[in-house]
Order: structure tokens, then sequence, then C-alpha cells
């Protein structure tokens, strides 16, 4: 900004938003002082947001000039292996489609873990994406290898307690 001109005081802003001039906010961190000279006021917030910040691991997979697919590489591998796996669900090889779903969420944490700039695939802060992800697609795949009939993994309590709740 060229010039800056002084924020009109709280009595004279309804008046100034009457008359149509524009009101300039000054956020407190950056208020003068007497002098003029920009000092710390407070250790608030301002009241105005003017950008947000990316995730950490929120930048381009890919350099600029690469198409939007190669620059989105970890998103869509980890979306298009779901969706693989929901077609697969959806075409009654359950245990096939969910484990796969599983693999690709667990997939997703290990490139949100290894690789620094993931695109899309960062929506939270690393750990929380690790965790997420990481959590979910553990769930998945023991739910799919505990599925009837004829289960790959047998959890003996978690038997109990599934027996538990159905039978009341």
């Amino acid at each position: 900004m060229s010039a800056e001109r002084k924020a009109p005081e709280a009595s004279e802003a309804p008046a100034a938003a009457e008359a149509g001039e524009e009101l300039t906010v000054r956020d407190a961190i950056s208020a003068p002082d007497a002098e003029g000279t920009p000092r710390r006021a407070t250790r608030r917030f301002p009241l105005f947001t003017r950008d947000t910040a990316r995730p950490e691991g929120g930048g381009r997979a890919a350099p600029g000039d690469a198409p939007a697919p190669a620059r989105q590489w970890p998103i869509l591998a980890v979306l298009l292996t779901v969706g693989l796996g929901l077609l697969l669900t959806a075409v009654d090889v359950f245990r096939a489609g969910l484990l796969l779903i599983g693999a690709a969420l667990v997939a997703g944490a290990v490139l949100r873990w290894a690789v620094p700039h993931v695109g899309m695939l960062a929506v939270r802060s690393r750990f929380t994406d690790i965790v997420t992800y990481g959590g979910l697609g553990l769930v998945i795949v023991l739910l799919a290898l505990m599925v009837q009939p004829d289960p790959l993994l047998r959890i003996p309590f978690l038997q109990d307690m599934l027996h538990f709740t159905v039978d009341g």
C-alpha cells in the first residue's frame, strides 16, 4: 500500500461508513505509537485474517509447469485405489475390495510420512494426517480380514464382543 490512512475512532466509524468512506483496518500488532512508527501493542490475533496457511506438506508434488494430474499424483493414487476397491466391493468381491480400500489408506499415510510435498493429500498437520489415514486403513484391513464367512483372522475378544452385542 502506498499511503495508509489513520483508522477512525470507534465513535467516528458509523459516520464514516454512512458517508461512504473506505475504512482502513489496521491490526493491533502493527498499531502506530505517538510518533507513527509501528509497535507491538498486544499479543492477540488480528481481527481480520488476510490469508490462510497451507497444511504442512501442502505444496505441489511436481513442478508448477507439469499438468494438474502430475502435480497431484499422491491424492490421485489413493483415490483411484479406493475407487477400484469400491468397484470390487460393488461386484461382490467384498473382502478383496475392502482390503484394497484399507491398503490405499495405509499407503496414503506412508506417502504423507515419506514425501515432503504431497499436494492435496495434506489436509491437516503431518502427524494428524498419518494417524488418521493409517488408523482408518488398519481398522478397515482388520475388519476385512475378520469378515464372515471363513474369516482369515480370528481375534477372540472381538468375536466375544460381537456376539455379546448381537445376542443381547
